[in-house]
């Protein structure tokens, strides 16, 4: 929905915004769908990687978790070791949104739950997550979304009003977080509807894509 305020920067999330991110689909192609919800039950892997996101360090998490649960220590592991297949591949669309928007020069942000490791494999991997004017890290900051810190502490560094700020996010949870603070917000569900949202906005155009 448009909203009154002029937006002043755009602000993307990166997993499953920019970059694919389904663990559960790569481990059943890799163990099986059984397996992989047998080690799901047993394993908070979604915990492990909240450790790692907050700025723990990206192989030692994993490996201690893998050793924890030694009938599923291999697998484990390749959340670490495999790590770059679990993200992927580019979502290609919301990458030209991104590449229109800096064209259109409107500043665009990352606010990411990203480890410190793995965003710099990722970094390595992916082009586009160089080009953002800002990037807000959750592994560099120390706190995870939906913490309020980590949307004040993006407000205090660019000092952008939050109500100039547009922010899209795939979890409806750090998309709430953002509108209680005033941010403008979009409820990421495909890169078709993101694409649409900002052409209605008037932030880019259909050609630009």
């Amino acid at each position: 929905m448009t909203q009154n305020t002029p937006v002043s920067a755009v602000v993307f999330d990166i997993g499953n915004v920019l970059i694919r991110w389904q663990p559960e689909e790569l481990y059943d192609q890799w163990i099986g769908k059984k397996r992989r919800e047998e080690m799901f039950a047993a394993v908070d892997l979604h915990f492990m990687n909240e450790l790692i996101d907050r700025g723990g360090d990206f192989r030692q998490v994993i490996y201690d978790t893998a050793e924890q649960h030694q009938e599923f220590r291999d697998e484990i592991r390749w959340w670490h070791d495999r790590w770059l297949k679990l993200a992927s591949p580019a979502i290609d669309l919301s990458v030209a949104t991104l590449r229109a928007l800096r064209a259109r020069n409107t500043p665009v942000f990352a606010l990411s739950n990203f480890g410190i490791d793995p965003f710099a494999v990722g970094e390595a991997a992916y082009g586009f997550l160089t080009e953002f004017d800002r990037r807000y890290i959750s592994g560099h900051m120390g706190v995870t979304k939906p913490n309020a810190q980590i949307y004040q502490m993006l407000e205090e560094d660019c000092g952008i009003v939050p109500s100039a700020l547009l922010f899209t996010d795939d979890r409806q949870e750090n998309i709430d977080a953002a509108a209680r603070r005033g941010w403008q917000t979009h409820h990421f569900t495909t890169a078709r509807n993101w694409a649409d949202e900002l052409i209605a906005r008037d932030l880019i155009k259909e050609s630009d894509l």
